[in-house]
């Protein structure tokens, strides 16, 4: 077998297909130069490596990538550790609000500990992480824990945060009932977008009490959900951290009857021994901030 083949393969394997192959492979190849590299490779070992559209693995096709995968997918790992980097290196995907409020510090309390720690972070809900983790393109994850995990896929609970409606100080209101308790809520609700947990979780507790209170802003972060509030556009939803400090003119309302957001760590099989510092530290935080 054409080791160059194998490789090209491997990648198509992993993406699930040869468009997103192309974008993922780690030096410039055309589509068709890869559609045909991987026939030759069918050619030669007489088998159909897998269905095109849409795309599945036959069986022959994923005997052959459960083979091939660990070297492949290690070969990133062997260059760290042998330009010397390796072992103090991890692969980290989080959620928004982990990577502001959460992180930071986490990194600083690492690099007092291990000397040489360095890292990568990349942005992702928990859908997405654990797409990253089966991939092995991450080593572990940071977000919430709002769905049951996918096969092989090993998490611990490390934070419930509540949710919180920021207003105006101006706007009179002390407590989140005063907003509750209209028959039509007027007042605009400034939020992340809807795909988002944080979202998807309050308006189905608004829904099983009955109530109705869509956002009239949908923004991109909860700095800016924070930001719209202070210039007087609305109420904003958010996750009332430990530490949030709030602007003198922004009052927040803890929704103690609404559910938690559930936040903690992800990963798969045995973590390295860097992972299960890491994984150390960020429990004794979590233990602190919870205090």
């Amino acid at each position: 077998m054409n080791v160059h083949h194998l490789e090209l393969f491997y990648y198509v394997a992993r993406h699930g297909g040869v468009s997103a192959a192309a974008r993922a492979m780690p030096y410039g190849i055309q589509q068709p130069a890869i559609s045909a590299q991987i026939l030759q490779l069918e050619d030669a070992l007489g088998v159909t490596l897998y269905q095109r559209r849409p795309f599945q693995l036959s069986r022959e096709g994923q005997t052959l990538y459960d083979f091939i995968a660990p070297f492949f997918g290690g070969l990133a790992e062997m260059g760290d550790r042998l330009r010397g980097g390796g072992e103090n290196r991890l692969r980290i995907a989080s959620a928004e609000v982990v990577q502001r409020d959460y992180l930071p510090e986490l990194f600083v309390r690492m690099r007092r500990r291990v000397k040489g720690f360095h890292f990568t972070l990349t942005h992702g809900r928990q859908q997405e992480i654990e797409a990253l983790l089966s991939a092995q393109e991450i080593d572990i994850g940071f977000g919430t824990l709002m769905e049951k995990t996918v096969a092989n896929i090993e998490s611990r609970e490390l934070l419930r945060l509540p949710m919180a409606l920021l207003v105006p100080m101006q706007s009179g209101i002390t407590k989140a009932e005063q907003i509750f308790a209209k028959d039509r809520i007027d007042l605009p609700l400034v939020a992340l977008e809807a795909r988002a947990v944080l979202s998807r979780s309050f308006q189905t507790a608004l829904r099983q009490r009955g109530l109705e209170w869509l956002p009239s802003l949908e923004v991109g972060s909860l700095d800016l959900v924070l930001r719209y509030v202070m210039e007087g556009f609305g109420a904003g939803l958010v996750l009332r951290h430990p530490r949030m400090k709030l602007p003198v003119n922004v009052k927040a309302l803890t929704l103690d009857d609404f559910p938690p957001l559930c936040f903690g760590a992800l990963w798969t099989g045995r973590l390295s021994p860097l992972g299960e510092a890491f994984l150390a530290e960020a429990t004794a935080l979590a233990v602190e901030l919870a205090a």
